[in-house]
């Protein structure tokens, strides 16, 4: 074998190991992700809420009473993108951001996102809690969003 046909087969060898080595890193991290998203599909199931109103205002009122009511410190509040955020000091400092957004001409999704030390709470504990708490106080009732 001549010097250029060598270097011409190791150049096509590194670059198919190369090529492997990339579509098996694929693979696992395609299985990763698709691990991620059923992950994230489930924990936006238990962190979300559809209720019966069109009225926006008092969703984000309320929401700001409940957390209060669950020992939250409002941070902040904007009606215009409707989000309320807040901070919990108890033994442990917990953040959580709620958002609310229209579905249809007559509900809103509410979705809460805590963390506790920056990491997301994944529970479904803390999420119910916060559900009951805020249907008790809009006399509404809940619906799981589907």
């Amino acid at each position: 074998m001549s010097l250029t046909r060598l270097n011409h087969f190791a150049l096509w060898f590194v670059s198919g190991l190369i090529a492997f080595a990339i579509w098996t890193g694929c693979g696992s991290a395609s299985a990763k992700v698709l691990e991620t998203e059923h992950g994230q599909v489930e924990l936006r199931s238990i962190q979300s809420r559809v209720y019966d109103t069109s009225d926006k205002i008092f969703l984000l009122h309320a929401i700001m009473a409940t957390m209060q009511d669950l020992g939250f410190v409002i941070d902040d509040a904007n009606d215009v993108i409707g989000t309320v955020s807040g901070t919990k000091m108890d033994r442990y400092a917990v953040e959580m951001t709620v958002s609310v957004r229209m579905r249809g001409e007559s509900q809103y999704v509410v979705r809460a996102n805590a963390e506790y030390n920056r990491a997301a709470v994944t529970d479904a504990q803390p999420y119910q809690d916060f559900f009951n708490a805020l249907s008790k106080s809009l006399f509404l009732t809940a619906h799981e969003l589907e």
